[in-house]
């Protein structure tokens, strides 16, 4: 897919993926709008990055309808969605532990976002000769990390979500669906598990992003992704046991 001088919507856009994402883009001759809850960053950002912020809560069914009717008005032209805004809570799971909440916390975000945000720009992004729609997951997304527990069962959930969606739309429109697959990566969010000293870069994971589009590959593996998927398709025991160890 070619992915220069499209019209790019960007949730989370804020910082940490998002930002980076926006900005490579932004670099490859794309019209990039990001969005995000927090005003002070989506404002920061989008003066920093020379584009449009939005300040949107994507689990806000109000906040939505208000987005998509600015794309509609302002950029009717928009051909990607990149659903990368996300949030995870660092906890075991166990007695008092209160995983439904946090789950319920999490999938608002994770999950039921994305797929609404999907369905709902959908009618836009089909009217586009060259569309695509981009889902952020994470290596979580084929075995859980036993401390984030139920972010690990919204990135399973996605990544279902996404290979249905790629498969659908595959058979009578112009859309295509990838998604990318981030191991630990160096954001705001990631220090609690080692991002800051062990973590890739966001942008490495823009750079790939941009790469694996360009050359049509459905699943972007980024960092060890790609060896731990197949290490865990190898041998799920084994691999599940090796990518816990220690927690």
């Amino acid at each position: 897919m070619n992915l220069t001088k499209k019209t790019i919507l960007i949730t989370g856009g804020g910082s940490g993926i998002g930002y980076a994402t926006a900005k490579r883009l932004s670099e490859e001759g794309n019209t990039v709008i990001i969005a995000g809850r927090n005003a002070a960053k989506i404002e920061k950002a989008g003066k920093e990055l020379g584009l449009t912020g939005i300040v949107c809560d994507v689990t806000d069914e109000v906040a939505i309808a208000a987005l998509v009717a600015r794309i509609k008005n302002e950029f009717p032209d928009l051909s990607v969605l990149i659903n990368n805004a996300g949030g995870a809570l660092l906890y075991t799971l166990g007695e008092g532990a209160g995983a439904f909440d946090k789950a319920k916390t999490e999938f608002e975000t994770n999950y039921f976002a994305p797929v609404r945000l999907t369905e709902t720009l959908l009618p836009i992004l089909q009217e586009q000769p060259e569309a695509a729609v981009v889902n952020i997951t994470s290596n979580v997304s084929f075995h859980p990390l036993i401390i984030l527990p139920t972010y690990s069962d919204t990135k399973a959930a996605l990544h279902s979500h996404t290979v249905a969606l790629r498969m659908t739309l595959a058979k009578d429109t112009n859309v295509k669906v990838f998604e990318v697959m981030p191991s630990l990566i160096n954001t705001e969010g990631s220090g609690p598990i080692g991002g800051a000293e062990n973590g890739i870069p966001p942008s490495v994971v823009a750079d790939d992003i941009f790469n694996g589009i360009s050359n049509n590959l459905y699943e972007i593996y980024v960092g060890d992704t790609g060896q731990q998927r197949d290490d865990y398709f190898s041998n799920p025991f084994t691999a599940v046991e090796q990518f816990n160890q220690g927690l």
